[in-house]
């Protein structure tokens, strides 16, 4: 939809069915409200549903303005079923940080309440600009007061998290702490929003508390309780990740290689790497450069009976300066190297420029994986 500050904005499929819910629930309370306008009352929904995403997308800005200011890559933002999401790539650096970048999303959500609140003061109330300001004014205070639950993913949680890391000095204890706090939140929505509907506690009318409000409460808190035990579980996940990333070390990954020339048989080229000790083949060219990788997957695919009559580089990739890495990348550099240019195998270099061997991306998956198996 755009690219404010360089970020491009996505709208995801679901945001178009939450647009139509939101136009026909409030297109019926506008039935109440105004019912002079008669069927024109959907239009006037429409333009809300539209509003308040855009306010939702204020929100999010918050976050990638707040990210881009301390050097985070911001991948996207995609507005969703329920609000919208900043995907910042990299981790805040200091917990200090984090609460900033937690806190400034809600707090644009309440400067937006407020802002909605002084226009209402301008216009005639029981109006259409009175009912749709009045409308945007306690949809962002909503979203202000939901986001600042102290559970992740909300930022409330992301907030905890940054006071915990700050009191233990550490960022995994943080994340432990407010992923479980959104799990007993889940579960305390999905138990606590229908009773509070029916019991009125939210404005409804508890006269007749069965039928299709009281099943569309219980969807809708299930929906939300998913949502954040999801993301909670979530957020857990890639606190194992980061903590492991640093085991992830191209040295220690890398398989030893050996140089084979261009016009080299297989079987031959295969014969050198068995004596040598060697998993992997580098095509060089005659001054002893690396030009291509042979590729694990194309070996395996050639029968042995075959193998002295297939040259090396009919089964090789040419290297592209992507395909070179550094022997000291480790964590998320090397797997920003790698997600950089995607391939099945790269070439490990010296800082010198001398061959160290080949990487394959099966290997560093493995040991991923590997890694997250591992307790914390």
């Amino acid at each position: 939809m755009g690219r404010p500050f360089g970020v491009p904005v996505y709208v995801a499929p679901s945001w178009f069915l939450v647009a139509a819910l939101i136009t026909w629930v409030f297109g019926g309370q506008l039935e109440r409200v105004l019912p002079e306008l008669g069927g024109a009352r959907y239009l006037v929904s429409l333009f809300f549903a539209i509003a308040f995403y855009a306010s939702v997308l204020v929100h999010e800005l918050a976050h990638t303005v707040a990210a881009l200011r301390f050097k985070l890559p911001v991948r996207r933002i995609q507005l969703q079923f329920f609000g919208g999401v900043s995907e910042i790539e990299k981790e805040a650096e200091t917990p200090g940080r984090e609460f900033v970048l937690a806190f400034v999303g809600p707090l644009l959500s309440l400067v937006l309440a407020g802002v909605f609140y002084a226009a209402m003061q301008t216009v005639e109330p029981g109006t259409v600009p009175g009912v749709l300001l009045a409308g945007l004014m306690i949809s962002n205070l909503i979203v202000a007061a939901f986001n600042l639950l102290p559970g992740l993913p909300l930022d409330g949680g992301r907030m905890l998290r940054a006071v915990v890391w700050k009191i233990t000095g550490k960022p995994m204890s943080g994340t432990i702490a407010a992923a479980w706090v959104g799990r007993a939140l889940a579960v305390s929505v999905l138990i606590g929003l229908p009773l509070l509907t029916q019991s009125g506690a939210l404005g409804t009318d508890a006269v007749d508390n069965v039928g299709m409000d009281t099943v569309l409460d219980a969807l809708l808190a299930a929906i939300l309780a998913a949502i954040i035990w999801t993301g909670a579980g979530n957020s857990l996940r890639m606190a194992r990740l980061r903590e492991h990333l640093p085991e992830l070390r191209a040295r220690a990954l890398t398989r030893r290689a050996v140089p084979v020339e261009t016009d080299t048989p297989l079987s031959e080229a295969l014969r050198r790497a068995n004596a040598a000790g060697a998993r992997a083949l580098v095509v060089v060219d005659a001054n002893g450069n690396p030009v291509s990788l042979v590729r694990e997957a194309a070996i395996v695919g050639v029968p042995e009976h075959r193998r002295p009559w297939v040259a090396v580089s009919g089964l090789a990739q040419e290297l592209t300066d992507g395909m070179r890495v550094s022997a000291e990348l480790s964590g998320e550099e090397l797997l920003d190297a790698l997600r950089a240019t995607p391939a099945t195998e790269y070439l490990v270099v010296e800082e010198t420029g001398e061959i160290y061997g080949v990487l394959s991306a099966a290997d560093v998956e493995r040991a991923f994986v590997k890694a997250m198996a591992r307790p914390s």
